[in-house]
């Protein structure tokens, strides 16, 4: 019986609850989070005519991944290629200096899932996206 009533203590003990994550602020102004925002804003102007063209897209994780290479040329590709993989770890890097700000690492996946949501609301309407099985469609 003490056993019982020593487990139902540690289960209902706010000790013992797991504590409530921050919000998460996308617009704080920490210097890694502001040089990592600057490298990204000046590459975007880059990725805007794959965008269009529907080269590339955004993947449900928040990563821009190729959609349809098969119109470019050898060097076009490569071009794209180059992009997105500075694009992503780039991308990696916000999220993590996000967390940073907000607390560290134990935040990460809630400044994560902010950031991306942020991503999807600020993507053009008619620029391809993914779903959650990996299905692209253009975005409404």
């Amino acid at each position: 019986m003490k056993r019982w009533l020593w487990l139902c203590f540690c289960l209902m003990s706010p000790v013992l609850a797991a504590p409530e994550m921050p919000p998460i602020n996308l617009d704080v102004g920490s210097p890694p989070v502001i040089i990592v925002r600057h490298s990204l804003a000046q590459r975007a102007s880059r990725l805007v005519r794959f965008y269009e063209a529907g080269i590339i897209g955004l993947g449900y994780d928040g990563m821009v991944k190729m959609r349809d290479d098969s119109r470019l040329t050898l060097v076009q590709r490569q071009i794209a290629e180059k992009l997105i993989d500075q694009e992503n770890p780039e991308r990696n890097s916000l999220i993590y200096a996000l967390a940073e700000a907000h607390g560290g690492p134990r935040v990460e996946p809630s400044a994560r899932a902010a950031q991306v949501r942020r991503w999807k609301e600020q993507f053009h309407a008619g620029w391809w996206m993914q779903d959650e099985q990996g299905q692209w469609f253009k975005k409404p």
